[in-house]
């Protein structure tokens, strides 16, 4: 771990983070990164499996993300100011939502395991089965509707 970042950072309340270790409590499972459907008239929201163009799937991780707004200027800029807005799409295990809603980091996430690779190995991440929203038009992604995430 670098050596910018608290012993425990990540049991810190998040406004006490700094800015390196706001960005290393991200688990790297590139769930934020599915395109998501919200129905205006229930407020329902939908996970697909189609994912943001910048989505490596492999590694589960932006292609560009210093500069990512450049490409996808929608992209969320999560922040802990911006994340009382955005937590409700967020995933059940992302680590920003557990930490927001007072919970402990799952025991798959890297900086709980030391190794990057456990959430893949988990089944926590989306690698291997994403598919760019290069490929799927937007009127087909109904077609890509993730059940249970």
């Amino acid at each position: 771990m670098s050596s910018n970042l608290r012993p425990l950072f990540w049991t810190l309340p998040l406004t006490r983070l700094t800015p390196a270790e706001w960005e290393a409590l991200c688990d790297g499972c590139g769930k934020c990164c599915l395109n998501k459907l919200e129905y205006e008239d229930t407020g329902e929201l939908e996970f697909t499996r189609v994912a943001c163009r910048l989505l490596d799937g492999e590694s589960c991780r932006c292609r560009n993300y210093e500069i990512r707004h450049q490409f996808v200027p929608e992209c969320v800029r999560l922040t802990p100011k911006s994340l009382k807005k955005s937590v409700y799409w967020m995933p059940a295990t992302c680590a920003y939502r557990l930490r927001y809603e007072g919970r402990p980091l799952e025991p798959w996430h890297y900086l709980i395991s030391g190794d990057p690779e456990t959430v893949h190995d988990a089944g926590q991440s989306v690698r291997g089965w994403t598919v760019s929203e290069a490929e799927v038009p937007e009127e087909d992604w109904q077609d890509y509707i993730i059940e249970d995430l």
